[in-house]
């Protein structure tokens, strides 16, 4: 069913013009990040926006757009980068700062990936369950707050936060590893 509506969602050519809206500017910060260059950040995620409308009918939806968008800006200017590296010029570039490059952009990939999971995982909750996860984790507030905001008991919502914690720590499990080591080189 959800499906559908994120079909719809990218066929309406309305809500095509929203997402563009709050999502380019964004997107293009991101892809300047790599390229340094404003005008090919814009250039590379207009040419998404391109590409997303002209196969909407095409992608698969299973995955959130935001994720889809940023997947494609950063494989995009992953891809200008290795096109233009040859056409550098006036400019040395050491295996150095190429091997910072490339440990940021994975950073950034695994980043993306990780958020991908996390959205997945929180989606999988119950609906109530995942509202008390989101209260608490994104919006700050505090059990008391949210048990009153739900009206629901302070144990109620320990039990739901225990419980997405507990479907995270599984769901995640693979990324502690990674997580652990660019904690320990940061």
């Amino acid at each position: 069913m959800e499906k559908k509506s994120n079909i719809k969602k990218i066929l309406d050519k309305t809500t095509f013009e929203e997402l563009f809206k709050s999502h380019f500017k964004p997107l293009c910060g991101f892809a300047n990040k790599y390229l340094k260059d404003i005008d090919s950040s814009k250039e590379i995620v207009h040419s998404v926006f391109v590409n997303l409308w002209e196969n909407r009918h095409k992608i698969d939806l299973n995955k959130p757009v935001k994720s889809y968008l940023y997947t494609s800006v950063n494989n995009r200017s992953l891809n200008f980068i290795r096109d233009n590296k040859k056409f550098v010029s006036n400019e040395y570039i050491t295996d150095d700062n190429y091997k910072e490059q490339n440990w940021n952009l994975s950073n950034n990939l695994i980043e993306i990936e990780l958020q991908e999971k996390i959205n997945q995982t929180l989606d999988s909750l119950p609906a109530k369950c995942k509202k008390v996860f989101m209260l608490s984790r994104y919006e700050q507030m505090k059990y008391k707050e949210i048990a009153k905001h739900l009206d629901i008991s302070i144990k109620t919502v320990e039990t739901h936060i225990s419980r997405a914690l507990k479907e995270l720590r599984i769901h995640l499990s693979e990324y502690l590893t990674i997580l652990l080591i660019l904690l320990w080189i940061n």
